[in-house]
């Protein structure tokens, strides 16, 4: 049953991918009110400052999620990705190792109808949430024709060294939004045999390629 089980987790992963600083100044005391809740400060997971946290992600996703027609997320553990591995093929060897070098994968899903376009300032206000966070931004390209039919890709990474301590793809096309964050110890290329498996999209490589020559 366990086997039947991530057998369908990697099933809806694939199936998912398919688818589409401040001026100096004097500090100043910050007024708030008395009877104003405690603002939440989130974690800090840039580059050597710790593991990735895989259930973080910008505000602005889950206002976005309100507005979505219809949204999937799931979170896949260490012992979860480590059995879709084993039922794997021989000849995606290369897929196998680079999952089993992964602490975890988080995936949101948004789509959205006619009637509830994207709203762009909430997908820039995701996109400079990590870069607050330290995230290093890779790359953003624009796929006109392909599998995700106009849309755009951005890929951040917390780096040690020349490894990937994690990543973020996030992917939006005029009628969906995808948001995939991994935690491992990965090489650039590892990140690209993840391309189309557990929801990550194909999205396109070229600057990943790069940072291994």
């Amino acid at each position: 049953m366990k086997l039947k089980l991530f057998a369908s987790i990697c099933a809806l992963g694939c199936a998912l991918a398919a688818s589409p600083g401040a001026m100096a100044q004097a500090p100043v005391a910050p007024q708030t009110p008395a009877n104003a809740p405690p603002v939440a400060t989130p974690p800090t997971d840039a580059a050597n400052a710790g593991p990735v946290v895989l259930d973080w992600v910008p505000p602005a996703l889950a206002q976005l999620s309100a507005q979505a027609a219809m949204k999937e997320n799931f979170t896949l553990d260490r012992d979860m990705l480590g059995a879709a591995a084993s039922l794997m093929p021989d000849s995606e060897a290369e897929t196998r190792q680079a999952i089993n070098k992964l602490d975890g994968i988080s995936v949101h899903m948004l789509r959205f109808g006619d009637a509830s376009p994207i709203d762009e300032s909430l997908v820039d206000s995701i996109r400079a949430a990590y870069h607050l966070r330290g995230w290093k931004h890779l790359a953003t390209t624009t796929d006109a024709g392909g599998p995700l039919r106009n849309g755009t890709t951005d890929v951040w990474m917390v780096m040690d060294g020349v490894n990937v301590k994690g990543a973020v793809v996030l992917v939006e096309t005029p009628k969906s939004l995808a948001l995939v964050t991994v935690a491992g110890n990965l090489s650039p290329v590892d990140l690209l045999h993840l391309r189309g498996h557990f929801g990550i999209p194909r999205f396109d490589g070229e600057g990943l390629k790069d940072m291994n020559n």
